[in-house]
């Protein structure tokens, strides 16, 4: 397949041929544990200014990517998860902290 003249593999396909072989010896749970591991990791190698940027640029390549009616839709899910997670005081509470922020304006 991607071999190169020498019969050795080459790195994409050793590559390839690992992740398959991890995948077929690790369950869902291993991958949320590494990945929340790499995820704390970053957190103590990066500050509040690296999450900026990333967060930017994925902002502007989905926005790149995705029209006005994924936006409606992603909106549309959100918040009736929202509503099935919380009851009447929490919009009550949220709508004081939201009319105490305009107030500063």
């Amino acid at each position: 397949m991607a071999n190169n003249n020498d019969n050795k593999m080459s790195m994409e396909e050793r590559g390839r041929k690992g992740g398959q072989a991890t995948a077929e010896k690790h369950d869902k749970d291993f991958y949320q544990e590494i990945g929340q591991k790499g995820g704390e990791a970053t957190a103590e190698n990066h500050d509040k200014e690296f999450y900026q940027e990333i967060g930017q640029k994925g902002g502007e390549a989905t926005a790149e990517n995705h029209d006005k009616e994924f936006y409606q839709e992603i909106g549309r899910k959100g918040g009736e998860a929202t509503a099935e997670n919380h009851d009447k005081e929490f919009y009550q509470e949220i709508g004081q902290k939201g009319g105490k922020s305009r107030d500063n304006d």
